[in-house]
């Protein structure tokens, strides 16, 4: 093994993975289709530098033990026993009215364009006054932008409208 070589593990960056082993975008892309994205040289740059593989197992719907496992077994590192966190549905909170949406972005677009949607969002979002909503359309569960706003105190909820539409929905707490 040579000294660029991480171990992979839930906390390890996907653009730090595919720098340390090139050879495993198609395996990530095998584990779950969605992250053909990566081949977008801009998406790479941005989405790749701030996404750990636990947030990747998120957005691609799949186990992060069976993801970690399957990239450590492709590089000939040993399998390692992660205790998966139960990812129940949640049922949709009161506050989730579309009455109160006051601000609707589809990030779709700008995604297929190597946009990250997070700046355009994190900015809108401080408009938002009282029990408005923000309103976030992804093709996929954009998890990585979910733990910055939550981070910064706002309180999401996302659902799975058909199999390429997630509607984030983003309120001050």
């Amino acid at each position: 093994m040579t000294s660029n070589k991480i171990d992979i593990t839930p906390k390890t960056l996907v653009g730090d993975l595919l720098n340390a082993y090139p050879e495993l975008e198609e395996k990530l892309i095998e584990i779950a289709p969605v992250f053909k994205k990566l081949k977008n040289p801009v998406l790479r740059k941005t989405i790749a530098k701030v996404t750990t593989l636990k947030q990747a197992a998120v957005v691609g719907n799949v186990s992060i033990s069976e993801m970690i496992n399957r990239l450590r077994k492709a590089v000939d590192q040993e399998e390692t026993l992660l205790i998966e966190e139960p990812s129940a549905v949640k049922p949709k909170p009161d506050w989730v009215k579309n009455d109160k949406i006051k601000f609707e972005y589809d990030a779709s677009i700008d995604l297929e364009s190597g946009i990250h949607p997070a700046a355009k969002v994190t900015k809108d979002v401080l408009q938002l006054q009282g029990d408005e909503i923000y309103l976030l359309i992804t093709p996929f569960i954009p998890a990585p932008l979910i733990k910055i706003l939550e981070d910064k105190g706002l309180v999401t909820f996302t659902e799975k409208r058909s199999e390429s539409s997630f509607y984030t929905y983003i309120k001050m707490n």
